[in-house]
């Protein structure tokens, strides 16, 4: 069953909790968000003090009491750019998953504990200089594209940015879509993005344009063809991928096939991988 259920009870300029622990912050929920029955998204305070570049991840987990066990904490990829007042991350509700089954009950006022350290190799800085940005994405593995694609410093360094993003069904594409179409209309960002920001989207079960695995549309060239343009050129593109394992591993061998090199914050290259999971 889908739901659509927007929660915001607690105002985003809520003053939040201290720290409960030195390598702790202690942050308040002000929105939450449902799209399907295990997929939602959700707000939480920003501590004044933590600084953070697009496309990095976070420890979260919840206090003790709202789980009635120990803290559980997992990476998540933080959704919203380095300038927003507020966090926003992407999740999946998984059944018996230590953090995720407490996790999407969780309310406007709640807490959430969030480790003071970020980082992640999908930077900007851990790319070579290029004209088009690929971000290549399997269910919420869009989180960290979500970040980059309201991030101006994105527009400043490529011409062009491609997000892909393939789920199950379609009513999963919603929080892609629904970012993308926010960002068009974003008074900071709408203009650098309006013309360069690019959405394809993909199913592999319900009936949409493009149907099948995003591997499977790289390989047969649908995904060129649905853009009107020829495939990958490691000369002019930058990729960045995250998602499943399975796509990661198979899209890794693609790039790596046609001449890509992966690059890292301190060696910069033509694609970077993330490797963090939440459940």
């Amino acid at each position: 069953m889908t739901e659509n259920i927007l929660s915001q009870d607690v105002k985003t300029d809520v003053q939040a909790p201290a720290p409960i622990l030195d390598n702790l912050f202690a942050e308040t929920v002000t929105e939450v968000e449902h799209y399907t029955d295990h997929l939602f998204r959700f707000r939480i305070t920003r501590p004044a003090s933590f600084r953070f570049r697009s496309g990095e991840f976070v420890m979260i987990g919840l206090p003790e009491s709202a789980t009635g066990e120990k803290s559980v904490f997992r990476a998540y990829s933080i959704a919203s750019p380095s300038w927003d007042e507020t966090l926003e991350f992407f999740s999946i509700k998984v059944p018996g998953g230590p953090l995720t089954e407490h996790l999407q009950n969780i309310v406007a006022g709640d807490t959430i504990l969030m480790r003071k350290k970020s980082t992640g190799t999908l930077v900007l800085d851990a790319l070579l200089p290029g004209k088009r940005l690929w971000m290549i994405s399997t269910g919420t593995g869009f989180a960290p594209f979500a970040s980059l694609v309201r991030d101006p410093e994105a527009y400043e360094k490529f011409e062009t940015l491609i997000a892909t993003h393939t789920c199950r069904y379609v009513d999963e594409l919603r929080y892609s879509q629904n970012t993308v179409a926010a960002t068009l209309d974003d008074p900071l960002v709408g203009e650098f993005a309006a013309n360069r920001l690019q959405l394809i989207t993909s199913t592999t079960r319900d009936d949409h344009p493009l149907t099948g695995r995003i591997t499977t549309l790289m390989q047969d060239g649908s995904l060129y063809r649905h853009l009107g343009i020829d495939g990958l050129d490691p000369e002019h593109d930058r990729v960045m991928i995250c998602g499943s394992m399975a796509m990661l591993k198979d899209v890794r061998l693609l790039v790596e096939a046609a001449g890509f090199v992966e690059g890292a914050n301190n060696k910069p290259g033509s694609f970077v991988v993330e490797r963090a999971f939440v459940g």
